[in-house]
């Protein structure tokens, strides 16, 4: 068993507040449930999984995604599919959001490896667009775990 420093479940990812409710290294199949909060206008660069596929469930807000050429509007109870290889993002439209994200795994290494560990319940400061640096570092980081950066976040 590993010990809980080796197994943070509590994470700030860029701006969001990340929990690991289920890990890929719990069961046998892989599957990873990560519990995403993010506040209004978060937003990822436009970016594509080769490696698998990326589930959505939104449990509190309203989420506009874009998976290929196509918007759509989730609410809470609502769910999608961003199947791997076809570039998607999202944008938090309400206050704040909670949703699930369910892959096999991957997405949950590449969380661990870019998070930090959450000093506290609640989002993290606003950090605001990521410097030239922390940009390379992030597609570096991306690239490492099959995600390409393909594009801007959603506005």
């Amino acid at each position: 068993m590993e010990s809980e420093a080796a197994d943070h479940r509590n994470l700030w990812f860029l701006n969001t507040h990340v929990t690991i409710r289920v890990s890929a290294r719990d069961g046998s199949d892989g599957i990873s449930v990560l519990e995403h909060r993010a506040s209004q206008g978060d937003s990822p660069p436009l970016h594509i999984h080769h490696d698998e596929d990326e589930i959505f469930h939104v449990l509190e807000g309203e989420v506009r995604y874009r998976v290929g050429d196509q918007d759509h509007r989730a609410k809470a109870g609502e769910t999608l599919l961003t199947p791997k290889g076809i570039p998607h993002t999202y944008r938090v439209e309400s206050p704040e959001a909670r949703m699930l994200t369910i892959t096999r795994g991957e997405f949950e290494n590449f969380i661990r490896a870019f998070g930090r560990s959450a000093e506290r319940d609640g989002l993290p400061d606003p950090s605001g667009p990521p410097a030239p640096e922390q940009a390379e570092a992030l597609a570096r980081a991306c690239k490492q775990f099959g995600i390409e950066l393909v594009g801007p976040p959603l506005s």
